[in-house]
């Protein structure tokens, strides 16, 4: 189901993909797998990618508070596959799982570490302004695929909030 940027639901507002590096630049759609999003490639496979790390995730309204700030932060120049909006992005944490679209369902893994080469978008080439440890809630985060598929601009969001198991937080 598509959704406009006055959705009252969580929605995906960009795909970004690029051959290498920051900026990605957006496209109308794209086939999510277990491997990442079909037509990007990152510039550090070391560091960026595998199936822990297939998908990169960031919020909307992170971005536009950033911009607000000063920095020309813009969706897709921070290396994220998929600029979300509408969702609590602070709240957002490792085994929180999103459901895109009609097929695809990711789990967050980690939360990113902000890398040099997106210095050019802040202010000062602050670029640790997206790190977690200084800043949290303002991260990217890095998500693993459950559920294949293709994901549209606009696609709904349900956010799955990790239910803890017994034992589990002691």
């Amino acid at each position: 189901m598509s959704r406009s940027r006055f959705s009252t639901h969580p929605y995906v507002h960009q795909i970004n993909v690029s051959n290498g590096g920051v900026p990605k630049h957006p496209v109308p759609e794209a086939r999510i797998t277990v491997d990442g999003v079909a037509g990007d490639r990152q510039r550090s496979p070391k560091i960026h990618g595998g199936p822990d790390r297939a998908v990169c995730l960031f919020s909307l309204e992170v971005i536009e508070a950033l911009h607000a700030e000063g920095h020309s932060i813009a969706p897709g120049s921070s290396g994220e596959n998929l600029t979300l909006a509408g969702l609590d992005w602070a709240r957002l944490k490792p085994g929180d799982r999103l459901g895109i679209g009609e097929t695809v369902r990711l789990e967050m893994v980690s939360y990113t570490a902000p890398c040099q080469n997106n210095a050019a978008w802040f202010k000062d080439g602050n670029f640790t302004r997206i790190s977690h440890k200084r800043y949290p809630g303002w991260s990217r985060l890095y998500a693993r695929v459950l559920t294949e598929g293709i994901v549209k601009q606009g696609d709904e969001v349900q956010v799955e909030v990790k239910v803890k198991t017994e034992g589990e937080g002691k």
